[in-house]
């Protein structure tokens, strides 16, 4: 008897260990496939607030979600639409949220009024601000819009970037007849005013797909190119859960990097996300925008001390602020590696 107890133990100890082992490889196998903390097949929310409304500019964020790339990072991200209702520093900053896209200069302006936000990829290393005019006008200079009428965008990348080449071409702002424009091209169209501001991926195409040629003016022949849209966090997210950025980052760098590849499916993507885009044109926006990511330049989205330090000084210059940052503690390339 004493043999069969002993024999029914040993069977009931085997039983117990195998299932123990059976666990312990199911809690390895839900991390591997990258799923949340303690193996517990949780993905962790995330929201990232964008610089605008739901278009191509932000393909490769959409990819990320389409692709699998965030839930691969144990991730599961909602991306909300910005704009002057929703400014992705002030939503991101409140801790309500834990990304945003927004332009370079309003890391700094924020980092001046002691908000602690912080760069984390620059997407767009090349400017897509321009100035452009119907090609009918003749104008190709900023120099030729001296005694013109001129849209302007107030605040903001926009007003910088043109200020900036103003100041580059030797032109007064008293020179030039402002007014004030937003997104309607009908001033432009109409010819009551000789140049607009807007995206090289965005305005300038809407015109071309209306049948009229136009001439670009570019800041960069004007020795200006401020980074554009740039993903950022807050130091709190960063000190919280750093693993969390980093997975964040480097998962949407991947899928910027697919979007670049496949324009056309990533530019699809994108209208699962917002209203009543047209296909055509989201696919010329996302082609547009690939050489403005400067693919060539490794890692994407890395970002250079210099660039900012330019744009700092040009925001002093221009009025914009008033005190230097510390540029070293706005920015980091930490986590793309």
């Amino acid at each position: 008897m004493w043999n069969k107890s002993r024999t029914k133990a040993l069977i009931l100890l085997t039983s117990l260990m195998l299932l123990i082992t059976a666990c312990g490889n199911n809690s390895d196998t839900g991390k591997a496939e990258g799923q949340g903390a303690e193996g517990s097949g949780e993905l962790k929310k995330v929201v990232l607030r964008l610089k605008w409304i739901h278009q191509a500019q932000f393909a490769g964020f959409y990819t990320a979600v389409e692709k699998g790339f965030y839930k691969e990072a144990g991730l599961d991200v909602e991306i909300r639409p910005g704009g002057s209702d929703f400014p992705a520093v002030q939503m991101v900053a409140s801790g309500s949220e834990e990304f945003g896209v927004t332009g370079a200069d309003q890391i700094i302006i924020a980092r001046e009024k002691g908000v602690p936000v912080k760069a984390l990829s620059a997407i767009y290393r090349k400017t897509p601000f321009v100035m452009f005019t119907l090609k009918e006008s003749g104008i190709t200079t900023m120099e030729e819009l001296v005694g013109q009428k001129v849209g302007i965008k107030l605040g903001g990348n926009e007003e910088l970037t043109f200020r900036a080449m103003e100041k580059s071409a030797g032109i007064e702002t008293s020179q030039i007849e402002e007014m004030p424009i937003k997104y309607d091209l009908s001033p432009l169209l109409t010819g009551q005013v000789k140049a607009w501001p807007g995206y090289v991926i965005n305005e300038v195409l809407a015109v071309q797909e209306q049948g009229e040629e136009v001439n670009i003016i570019d800041p960069n022949d004007y020795g200006i190119n401020f980074y554009a849209d740039t993903l950022f966090t807050t130091e709190s997210v960063i000190e919280k859960d750093p693993e969390m950025v980093q997975s964040f980052v480097q998962a949407s760098m991947k899928g910027w990097d697919y979007a670049m590849e496949h324009p056309e499916e990533a530019a699809e993507f994108g209208l699962k996300y917002g209203e009543k885009l047209d296909l055509a044109h989201e696919v010329s926006m996302m082609k547009a925008s690939i050489p403005l990511l400067e693919p060539e330049k490794l890692p994407l989205g890395s970002m250079d001390e210099a660039a900012w330090e330019t744009l700092q000084q040009n925001l002093i210059d221009l009025g914009f602020v008033k005190k230097q940052q510390d540029i070293g503690s706005l920015f980091t390339n930490e986590y793309l590696k």
